[in-house]
């Protein structure tokens, strides 16, 4: 019971922390000028907005401008994920209870079963909602018209969704990028006033450069910094973050002690590289879809690791640091 109730106050908080206004919205700058003028014509319309595909790495907003786009149309906003709608009758359910301009948000939409994506299009495109009734011969499909709505999803594996549901996408596709440190500063300097926290300068800066160019992580370690320092009766300054950030095992360039096994790994067992990825998970105990999805970009992202058509391999930035 009480770790439960310990989630839902995590998650309380994460939502105390999710920007309320476009500008609280810190970055991304490109992708909220198009969708000011998405959503003001629209608006001027008197119409629900084309949907829009935001995609890129976990972490960086997609949740936070689904919310933004809802407060801005004044509707709803209904939240689903694609794993979350196993059936067809699931998706009916969700569409046939959209009220008019309602947003509906579909988190990791690359994970909807193909057949679900079929009876989307006609959804999306028309608001029509065609349900087949009865099998084989005697089978019939009844139309339903749908509300009005705008339909917004996520994704981090663009790659896996498929050209026709993509295309649907005509209010359009959005990538968000990494963040800069400066850019997690200004984050965390607006994260710290809303826990009523005192903060230097410089220790938010100390959490920005060690948070992997992500709001979300940088939040997170902005909770764990300010737990040790609570608990060490401190306000939250440098000396407080580099020991919580040491008990963490985050290192100065935000690796922590995985990021750090994969690159020994491939400096001492692979001679620097190259090596496959299925080798490399199996070497390091570590599953690929997370050595591929969670490790690789930020390691990447640093220069510490590449990919090549023989695998992946060590750059000398990385065997003067952890060689």
């Amino acid at each position: 019971m009480s770790n439960n109730n310990g989630q839902n106050n995590e998650d309380m908080l994460d939502s105390a922390l999710r920007p309320k206004s476009w500008s609280e919205y810190v970055g991304q700058q490109k992708i909220k000028e198009n969708l000011n003028i998405l959503l003001s014509a629209a608006k001027q319309r008197a119409q629900s907005p084309e949907h829009i595909l935001f995609y890129g790495p976990p972490g960086l907003g997609k949740t936070t401008l689904a919310h933004l786009i809802s407060k801005e149309l004044n509707t709803n906003l209904r939240i689903t994920s694609g794993p979350a709608i196993e059936k067809v009758g699931d998706l009916a359910s969700v569409l046939t209870n959209l009220t008019k301009g309602d947003v509906l948000f579909i988190d990791e939409i690359h994970r909807l079963n193909k057949n679900i994506e079929e009876i989307l299009y006609p959804a999306m495109e028309s608001g029509i909602l065609d349900i087949i009734i009865g099998k084989g011969a005697s089978a019939r499909t009844l139309q339903l018209e749908l509300e009005p709505f705008t339909l917004v999803a996520a994704t981090t594996q663009a790659s896996m969704i498929s050209s026709p549901l993509r295309s649907r996408f005509s209010g359009g596709t959005f990538k968000l990028n990494y963040y800069s440190e400066d850019e997690l500063a200004e984050i965390l300097t607006q994260s710290a006033k809303k826990l009523e926290l005192k903060a230097d300068k410089d220790a938010l800066k100390e959490i920005a450069k060690r948070s992997r160019f992500t709001p979300r992580i940088a939040n997170y370690l902005l909770k764990r910094c300010r737990d040790y320092a609570q608990i060490n009766n401190s306000h939250l300054d440098m000396e407080s973050v580099k020991n919580a950030l040491e008990l963490l095992d985050i290192d100065e360039l935000g690796l922590n002690e995985q990021d750090r096994a994969i690159i020994k790994t491939i400096i001492q067992k692979f001679s620097g590289g190259p090596v496959g990825l299925k080798t490399l998970a199996t070497a390091t105990s570590e599953e690929e879809q997370t050595l591929e999805q969670v490790h690789e970009p930020f390691l990447i992202q640093l220069g510490l690791i590449e990919r090549t058509p023989r695998g992946r391999i060590i750059t000398e930035k990385s065997k003067k640091l952890y060689g």
